[in-house]
């Protein structure tokens, strides 16, 4: 009799053969292997696609700034970390400076060595800024007025000696980035750093702070006006989706240091400048009169020279007639309206925030940052009139500079009232030098301006670590080690028989 022929069932392997519950399929530990180390792969480049990207878009980012200043070079490192608001959102605590003395104009004897200033200032950068970072991180060198005034022959060769060593720091660096930049630059990178520090960037510019700056080879004014402009004047800033239209003047020669030497020249051996008893002066509205005085003393003259080549042969045919003294008169001006030498400002409008020696000054005299310039002439006239030996025991802190802050609050005086023109009685100025924890310092609106147009196209692109082959390398071998755990760990195999005793087929595992 023939062996009964058993039924045969169905293989889900011919519907679903990616479920196969075959031996040959479920046990095969080749494939296994294969699978594992493909998901592992797949997950170890997803993970590291997930850190590159947030290095790119949320780790800090560096700039570095050298400030190139009349009295010293001061080298910033910013630091952000993200975006907010459309602009770099700054990171406080990996932000650093440092200063050196004497400043770059200095060298004019050697210009030569100026470059060698920078070195130690460079080294505090890279101990600053994360090594990996130093062949991304731009370094810009922006002098001011100290370099405004040297020739320009002699300037270039300044220059020059400091793009050498530049370009050797092992920052991001163009020669185009080392130069002197106009002071009406300096006023808007000012405005801006004051601006962002107060959360006003990108907000209605007339809800925005105008900036006064005293420093120390020149002032500088920058605010929003609604007054037609002469393009001499006019600076259309672009920031995000907002558009401000200032105006920013920088007065060369009239910064407190430049005007104190000035006046010391021409002051008497009665100086009513300093307090009594020091040089037998002391008389603070013939201080103020005198600050007025040099204010105002160029105002035709560099009217003249502006306007040199066309009034040459008037100049020579009506010298004898005596007309040339009207053209260096204080009278005269190019602009409708001229409050300081001949150069147009506006009509002051908005709050503002006064810097450098402004803030100094007011701070010396312990005044509220709110205070009026009638509170500052109150205490200018009491130290000015005091006896020296009295202000000495009140001033105990200040040393040398102490005789110069009677000629400093009367110079102050005379620049904002007697020239600008703000009320005595007036309180919309305040004397600060930072703001929500922020210094403010035009080299910080310089850093943001720069930041701010590249943020499109650098700040989403990817940064890979210089130790990248070190993480690709620490990655195979964590799949190496996941896939020979893969195949030594083995699932039980299944096998399907035809039970005759049950008439069934069932299933029973393998060891």
């Amino acid at each position: 009799m023939d062996a009964p022929k058993l039924p045969i069932r169905p293989s889900s392997a011919r519907f679903f053969p990616f479920i196969s519950r075959s031996p040959s399929s479920t046990h095969n530990p080749y494939r296994r292997c294969i699978w594992i180390s493909v998901s592992f792969l797949s997950l170890a480049f997803l993970l590291l696609y997930i850190v590159v990207s947030s290095r790119s878009s949320t780790s800090a980012r560096f700039g570095i700034v050298i400030d190139g200043g009349s009295s010293g070079t001061r080298i910033h490192i910013f630091s952000s970390k993200g975006i907010m608001g459309g602009f770099p959102l700054l990171d406080l605590k990996s932000m650093a400076v440092m200063r050196k003395t004497p400043g770059l104009s200095s060298y004019l004897g050697d210009p030569e060595l100026s470059g060698e200033s920078l070195v130690e200032l460079l080294e505090f950068a890279k101990e600053k800024v994360p090594n990996d970072w130093h062949k991304v991180t731009e370094v810009r060198l922006m002098a001011t007025a100290g370099l405004r005034m040297v020739e320009v022959g002699l300037r270039e060769r300044i220059l020059e000696s400091c793009r050498r060593v530049l370009r050797l720091s092992g920052f991001q660096f163009k020669d185009d980035w080392a130069t002197v930049i106009p002071g009406s630059d300096e006023g808007v990178y000012a405005w801006v750093a004051a601006n962002y520090a107060l959360g006003s960037l990108g907000s209605d510019p007339e809800n925005t702070t105008g900036i006064l700056e005293l420093g120390g080879a020149s002032a500088q004014v920058t605010f929003v006006s609604n007054e037609a402009l002469s393009p001499e004047f006019s600076h259309v800033l672009t920031l995000g989706n907002t558009t401000y239209k200032l105006y920013s003047n920088s007065f060369l020669h009239f910064g407190q240091l430049c005007a104190d030497e000035e006046s010391d020249q021409e002051r008497t051996n009665i100086d009513p400048c300093s307090p009594n008893e020091f040089s037998h002066g002391g008389n603070f509205s013939k201080c103020r009169s005198a600050a007025l005085t040099l204010l105002q003393k160029e105002k035709g003259c560099k009217n003249l020279l502006s306007v040199f080549f066309f009034l040459i042969f008037w100049s020579i045919c009506l010298f004898y007639l005596g007309i040339h003294h009207t053209l260096c008169s204080p009278d005269n001006c190019l602009y409708q309206q001229c409050h300081l030498g001949s150069s147009f400002l506006p009509k002051v409008q908005g709050e503002f925030i006064a810097t450098e020696n402004f803030y100094y000054t007011s701070k010396f005299f312990g005044l509220n940052p709110r205070s009026s310039l009638s509170d500052l002439i109150l205490a200018g006239r009491e130290f000015c009139e005091e006896d020296w030996s009295k202000n000495k025991q009140k001033y105990p802190s200040a040393t040398e500079d102490l005789s110069r802050y009677c000629f400093s609050a009367a110079y102050i005086v005379a620049l904002l009232h007697d020239s600008f023109g703000i009320p005595l009685d007036d309180r919309r100025i305040e004397y600060a030098n930072q703001a929500g924890g922020i210094q403010i310092e035009w080299a910080l609106g310089a850093y943001l301006t720069q930041a701010t147009n590249s943020l499109e196209k650098n700040w989403t692109k990817p940064v890979l670590p210089d130790n990248i082959m070190l993480l690709f390398l620490v990655t195979s071998t964590l799949l190496a080690f996941a896939a020979w755990l893969g195949y030594k760990w083995k699932q039980p195999g299944l096998k399907t028989i035809y039970d005759l005793e049950k008439g069934r087929y069932i299933t029973t595992r393998v060891s």
